[in-house]
């Protein structure tokens, strides 16, 4: 009767004081409280009285508490409900006269919660001295829910103080780790939508709702049973025993004996789920042990799935987006990212993701700002916060204040005339100012892709990721769709070069349409040349569809990952019967073939004559190169700031490379993030390397260093590295900043 009474109040046309004047009326009298009150956490920590019944009105607006300060600012921090008899003798106890609460013994305060947030506590006080029931307890939990959402809503800020408006509207700064390029303004989406509205808090009729918790966590049970049981998920190992602590939550019984005891308070089913997961989240967060945090996003993961079954919403993108749309997610496959209309989309925010993870080459590939690994994120965020993701730098600003946007907003001007005067580098050629000429072409990997060649300007394109066309693919592309699509690179580029890598699958880029080995070290395992070696099906199906899209043209294609000559000699072979194939059948074939290797692993270095033997180009992927080198993973956060690419040791090895290739008179094209760096392009120009391919978004960038620099002096700079003084880095970096657009 309160929740309905509550939502009757809600539903009125007045004020957001007058509403929650109403509802502290409502909830005393409910209670058979002589005191109901109403604290809301503001921007500045403090907590502020807004709301009272049986304290001195006159306190309203004027009391305030510092976030751990007195009884009410301990329920805000521990974030949990707290039960006494007898107040004034607790050792937390906050005397402010002008409330006139002294004569108030018994005390129940909850939090006010919001995914896990504190927004807020919600106090009810009476003269005698007891210990409220574990019914009037969770009572009073269910009915701060509403109140989450009245301030979550954004109500109370017209009647705040400026400065002093509710923390669920204060700016926040973080920072993770940068992904793509760019600067974004714009407005969240929330990838998998959390928040219900107000409406859909309160139940019709209880028992029916009941019966749809009961049969949505049956089916959620039975969900988690078919996952475990598919063929594709190993007997044993770490993964197994992550999905079966997964099951095991589903089957936990207090968990949905808590969500069944709020929907008997007066929630619907989805209510509940979101109630119990938000207590659970404001209790997780506070914990110290590690792993106990780490399962917070188990339990998340569990009442998405549940909520999805509920309302029988899949994942998905949103219906309606704004124009200028941040994607703020947790976790997310490459293809769902592509479903978003990508024309309103600007910036992507996601918890779980590193530099080289798959959906980080789709946000690249689309000119996406992203930043990654921020914590909490996606609870921080409401849909429509105002948001700016610097994807350089890895800032995020939630809800920023306008000296802030009106500075992001400058630097976004100020980077749009940058890249106008790089436009206007477009068509000229890049020639340093002593006449060495640079080819710079770019990384791609999906069809929108092709248009950057003529709008950039590049030479053509260097590594075309196959792989990335059966990552957003929900089923085994076939040999056709294959062909159409390289056919339609190669028409995109014109006369332009394409080099093609063959699929680099495996390890940690799992296709959901083939089964995968569950491995302890997935980067250094089987992978890429070792997996099409292995199944050559695959390999020998995409060699024939290069081979037809590239007939009476000339095709380029390099193997991924070769760690040994007898590798290339295989691959090789398996070209020449597919070759063989197709001249038997009549087909025409590729007016020239062109091999390569990408040479990623350490152990060519000692190969190098063998292998330029074998071989009719090469290809360093400097990111698996240099975390090869040092043995640091290049996506672990711990270590991967722990080397430096422009070292003494990585600059010998580069410069191995390309005399050797010079020797043999074989090109050698430098792919990968050193190559997208100014420092490191001039780094590796200076040591010779005249072939690099870059992200489109940094060939406007490089092409206006490579017209401003003299070879002499990147070569200066970069040979006192080779020979142990590294000092040349600060010239080669002063070089690089110090460049002006010609």
């Amino acid at each position: 009767m309160l929740l309905r009474r509550l939502r009757e109040v809600m539903a009125e046309p007045v004020t957001a004081q007058d509403k929650l004047d109403r509802i502290v009326v409502l909830i005393a009298a409910n209670m058979v409280a002589e005191v109901c009150s109403t604290y809301v956490l503001r921007v500045d920590g403090e907590l502020e009285l807004y709301a009272t019944e049986g304290l001195n009105p006159q306190a309203v607006h004027q009391t305030t508490l510092g976030r751990g300060e007195g009884l009410v600012g301990l329920v805000a921090s521990a974030a949990e409900p707290l039960n006494i008899s007898d107040a004034q003798n607790h050792p937390a106890f906050s005397y402010k006269p002008e409330t006139g609460e002294e004569i108030y013994h018994s005390f129940l305060g909850v939090p006010i919660l919001r995914a896990g947030n504190t927004l807020g506590v919600l106090v009810v006080q009476n003269k005698a001295h007891r210990t409220y029931s574990e019914e009037e307890v969770e009572a009073l939990q269910t009915t701060a829910m509403v109140l989450a959402e009245m301030i979550a809503s954004g109500e109370l800020t017209s009647i705040a103080r400026p400065g002093a408006e509710p923390a669920v509207t204060r700016p926040l700064h973080a920072t993770g780790v940068p992904l793509a390029e760019g600067i974004a303004l714009g407005y969240a989406v929330l990838h998998e939508p959390r928040t219900l509205a107000t409406e859909n808090l309160i139940a019709e009729d209880v028992t029916k709702e009941v019966a749809r918790l009961d049969e949505s966590v049956d089916k959620l049970r039975v969900q988690l049973d078919e996952l475990l049981s598919q063929d594709g998920v190993a007997p044993a190992g770490e993964h197994r025993d992550v999905l079966e602590a997964f099951r095991m939550f589903a089957h936990d019984r207090g968990w949905v004996r808590r969500m069944r005891e709020a929907v008997l308070q007066g929630l619907t089913a989805e209510a509940a789920v979101e109630r119990v997961q938000s207590d659970t989240r404001a209790r997780m967060l506070r914990a110290t042990d590690p792993y106990i945090r780490e399962r917070l996003h188990d339990l998340d993961d569990l009442a998405n799935r549940l909520l999805r079954i509920l309302t029988g919403r899949e994942h998905g993108p949103v219906a309606e987006m704004p124009d200028n749309a941040i994607l703020v997610a947790r976790s997310m496959a490459p293809a769902a990212l592509l479903d978003y209309d990508r024309t309103k989309l600007r910036g992507l925010i996601i918890e779980e993701a590193g530099p080289t993870s798959h959906v980080t080459i789709i946000a690249r590939a689309l000119g996406i700002a992203s930043v990654a690994q921020i914590q909490n994120i996606v609870s921080m965020v409401e849909a429509g916060d105002a948001l700016i993701v610097d994807g350089g730098t890895g800032d995020v600003h939630v809800r920023p204040p306008v000296d802030v946007q009106k500075s992001y907003a400058d630097k976004v001007k100020l980077r749009a005339r940058r890249q106008a005067q790089y436009q206007k580098l477009r068509d000229k050629p890049a020639i340093t100012k002593d006449g060495t000429t640079i080819s710079l072409m770019l990384n791609g990997g999906l069809l929108v892709d092709l248009p950057y060649v003529e709008e950039t300007g590049a030479s053509g394109i260097g590594l075309f990721r196959t792989e990335l066309q059966f990552m957003v693919s929900p089923t085994l592309p076939r040999a056709g769709e294959q062909e159409e699509l390289y056919r339609s690179v190669l028409d995109a580029a014109g006369d332009k070069p394409v080099i093609f890598r063959t699929l680099d699958i495996g390890g940690d880029k799992v296709l959901p349409y083939l089964r995968t080995v569950e491995e302890e070290n997935p980067a250094l395992g089987w992978r890429a040349i070792r997996f099409g070696l292995d199944r050559p099906g695959l390999l020998r199906s995409q060699v024939r569809a290069l081979a037809r899209a590239a007939a009476g043209r000339t095709l380029r294609v390099m193997f991924p990952m070769i760690a040994a000559v007898n590798e290339i000699e295989e691959a090789r072979t398996i070209v020449e019967r597919e070759l063989t194939h197709l001249r038997k059948w009549g087909h025409q074939l590729p007016e020239r073939m062109m091999l390569g290797a990408m040479l990623e692993v350490p152990s060519l270095l000692f190969e190098l004559d063998e292998l330029l033997k074998h071989v009719d180009f090469i290809s360093i992927g400097s990111n698996d190169l240099i975390q090869f080198m040092y043995a640091a993973d290049r996506g672990n956060s711990r270590v991967a700031d722990r080397f430096d690419p422009i070292s003494p040791a990585m600059m010998r090895a580069f410069k191995l490379i390309i005399d050797s290739a010079n020797k043999a008179g074989k090109p050698a094209t430098v792919c990968g993030e050193l190559a997208a760096r100014p420092a490191g392009a001039l780094a590796l120009i200076g040591l010779g390397f005249r072939h690099l391919s870059v992200s489109p978004v940094s060939i406007g960038p490089l092409k206006a260093m490579i017209r401003d620099i003299n070879i002499k002096d990147a070569e200066a700079a970069v040979m006192r590295i080779v020979e142990g003084d590294e000092s040349g880095r600060d010239t080669l970096t002063q070089i690089a900043e110090s460049i002006k657009l010609s």
